[in-house]
């Protein structure tokens, strides 16, 4: 009985682990749902919304990087032996590219807002309370050049947003796959309090 349940335990991802899990799931989505409606809100509604974007989007940048140190620090469980090695391998891939995102999508969008020609007189305060500096960097670039940088990251953020719903989608995919169709306990292993059973 203890030899399945310590199986069982490795078999499964920490508390911490799964924290970081959901929590930068959860805040990426709703910036997500800030960014997508942001267009459609009145005119004295987009700038509260930005401004909690930006402190989500930095928020996220902070969790990722704890969340790869707790990584670094305590290894993932293994998947099962049965998957197949393409299986595996796409399944690598895809958190390797999560993790990427976690952390580009955050400086793109810090360093699109520090090119921003009206940046010097609009502090940015982490959810109206918390300063946070700029990039002085492409603070001080000369007006056209921020201009340019301010562009061009703006852009480069939005194109890996796209890359983000479609990494979002095959990582869901994935899990409901192996969880409904291969009827391996793939969820178990990332939800707190549940047991994973090895077949």
């Amino acid at each position: 009985m203890k030899d399945t349940v310590a199986k069982d335990n490795l078999n499964r991802y920490t508390g911490v682990a799964m924290f970081f899990h959901w929590l930068i799931a959860a805040l990426m989505i709703v910036n997500v749902i800030l960014a997508l409606s942001a267009d459609s809100l009145p005119d004295d509604w987009v700038r509260p919304f930005i401004n909690t974007h930006k402190s989500i989007g930095i928020t996220v940048l902070g969790l990722g990087l704890l969340r790869l140190l707790w990584r670094l620090a305590n290894p993932p469980p293994p998947l099962p032996a049965r998957y197949p090695a393409w299986e595996k391998r796409g399944a690598h891939a895809v958190h390797i590219a999560l993790y990427v995102l976690i952390f580009a999508l955050p400086l793109t969008g810090w360093i699109h807002d520090s090119a921003w020609k009206k940046a010097a007189q609009n502090p940015l305060l982490l959810f109206g309370i918390i300063p946070w500096p700029r990039i002085s960097y492409f603070m001080d670039l000369d007006p056209q050049t921020k201009e340019m940088a301010h562009k061009l990251f703006g852009q480069i953020h939005g194109s890996l947003a796209y890359v983000l719903y479609a990494l979002f989608a095959l990582h869901i995919a994935g899990a409901l796959k192996h969880q409904f169709i291969d009827k391996e306990p793939e969820l178990q292993r990332m939800f707190p309090g549940s047991k994973t059973t090895r077949r």
